[in-house]
């Protein structure tokens, strides 16, 4: 996988609070390894639970990620619109405007 740009904002906390981020970080990578899931899965479900806190920042991360790891547009629209009668319509059309954002950056 290539490396990733990270956000300016992101990466200045991280450098304030070093310690703290690599304990996170890592503790995603184990929690990763704990299960059968796949990467495009694990993702599609992260990519859900952003959606579902009304998280922009982490729908915009997960649908980096997912799209990193081989899930299309069409499959993140469909794991988006999948949750309407869970988290509501508004909010759904939220996440999706954010998917959108990387979606089309990563189109130019």
């Amino acid at each position: 996988m290539a490396k990733k740009k990270l956000p300016k904002q992101y990466l200045q906390i991280k450098k304030r609070h070093a310690n703290y981020f690599n304990a996170v970080e890592e503790l995603g990578k184990v929690v990763k390894q704990e299960g059968p899931l796949d990467e495009r899965t694990a993702h599609l479900i992260q990519l859900a639970a952003a959606a579902t806190v009304h998280s922009e920042g982490a729908v915009h991360s997960h649908v980096r990620r997912a799209i990193e790891a081989g899930v299309t547009p069409d499959e993140i629209y469909h794991a988006i619109i999948l949750l309407t009668s869970t988290i509501g319509f508004p909010t759904v059309v939220a996440a999706l405007s954010w998917a959108e954002d990387v979606i089309k950056a990563k189109k130019k």
